[in-house]
């Protein structure tokens, strides 16, 4: 009896503290605070410790302390022979933080992942690819020693690197291992939003001629992948971003940046971990974004998604939307349950959601 009275009471502090939780924020407005302004474009972010942005942008990669507003940016020399050639190498839209560094992947030909360590901010390159058709679009971790980054295929598969030795060297993983990707199926480096990662569970979006989503329950040892409503066929449809509130719920944003207008086939959800996904607010606002995030404590019912076309917000779910700002960004992380940065063509920003 002791025992049994032992588990009630520890379920019922359990349960207690998951509502205290979760909030019902129902935000309906938002103040934006332009932190830094530049000729940049910065299509990902990570924030270290509430205090710290790490960024991509589109000539290296650069740091922003929230407490003074000070930026330091690490720009790539290029070679004439490479800036004639429009060369993707210096752009960098892959970037997080995990324990004491900083990793910003490049996008290819060749890609070069660099491990930064944050207080010095030396810097090592801990992964190259040198094929013609590398393009990285995201990273992530699943914790101090785990690593993956993902884009699009080089061969019959998605480009898939794993670490597991804290990001000291990295591994691709061969198309053996994956599913096969169709003709024309690829990725978009939009937001760094193409990893969702929930405890040992990943799921990778694709879009293009076909947008699906690719699965592993075991921290990318095993992969399956499912099919998706989102609208695809072309090379600028598709999934753009997906995130995940929990190993149940998650969402997935995208349409074609083309046709940003178009609110149909660009918005999905699930309910059981991806292995079936449905169609919501069909043929109504938002149409193209980049970017959605859960906001956190938010029960899975609230959340944010950020283009260039602005900022909108869901607190039912996806079920309806509201645009809060036409301020256009491209990616965003939240600090808490009220505070985000967000970033896009020439700027970073704080959101405060009220």
């Amino acid at each position: 009896m002791r025992s049994i009275i032992f588990v009630l009471v520890v379920s019922c502090l359990i349960s207690c503290t998951s509502e205290k939780k979760m909030m019902n924020h129902n935000f309906s407005s938002v103040n934006i605070e332009v932190l830094y302004k530049d000729s940049v474009s910065i299509r990902a972010i990570d924030i270290y410790k509430d205090s710290l942005v790490g960024f991509g942008y589109d000539k290296g990669y650069g740091f922003l302390d929230l407490s003074n507003q000070n930026v330091e940016l690490h720009q790539f020399e290029l070679d004439q022979d490479t800036i004639e050639k429009k060369n993707w190498v210096a752009q960098q839209r892959a970037v997080v933080f995990k324990d004491d560094y900083f990793f910003s992947l490049g996008i290819g030909a060749p890609a070069r992942l660099r491990k930064v360590n944050i207080d010095s901010k030396a810097e090592e390159i801990v992964y190259v690819e040198n094929h013609e058709k590398s393009f990285y679009d995201a990273i992530a971790f699943w914790n101090t020693k785990e690593g993956i980054a993902m884009g699009d295929p080089t061969d019959a598969c998605l480009s898939i690197i794993i670490t597991r030795d804290g990001g000291k060297s990295w591994q691709k993983v061969s198309c053996d291992n994956l599913p096969q990707t169709v003709d024309g199926e690829t990725a978009f480096a939009a937001s760094n939003g193409n990893i969702a990662i929930k405890g040992d569970h990943t799921w990778i979006v694709s879009g293009g001629m076909q947008s699906r989503v690719f699965y592993s329950s075991d921290k990318g040892i095993t992969w399956s992948v499912v099919d998706t409503p989102m609208l695809q066929g072309s090379n600028t449809t598709g999934a753009y971003a997906v995130a995940f509130y929990d190993e149940h719920h998650g969402a997935i944003i995208g349409g074609d940046y083309t046709k940003p207008r178009l609110n149909k086939g660009n918005k999905i959800m699930t309910n059981d971990g991806g292995k079936s996904w449905q169609l919501i607010a069909e043929g109504e606002e938002p149409g193209y974004k980049s970017c959605v995030r859960y906001v956190p404590n938010g029960g899975a019912k609230e959340l944010v998604a950020v283009g260039f076309t602005g900022i909108t917000i869901s607190n039912d779910s996806g079920n309806t939307w509201k645009e809060l700002s036409k301020e256009g960004f491209y990616t965003l992380r939240f600090i808490n349950d009220s505070i985000a940065i967000t970033a896009g063509k020439g700027r970073i920003a704080k959101l405060t959601f009220k």
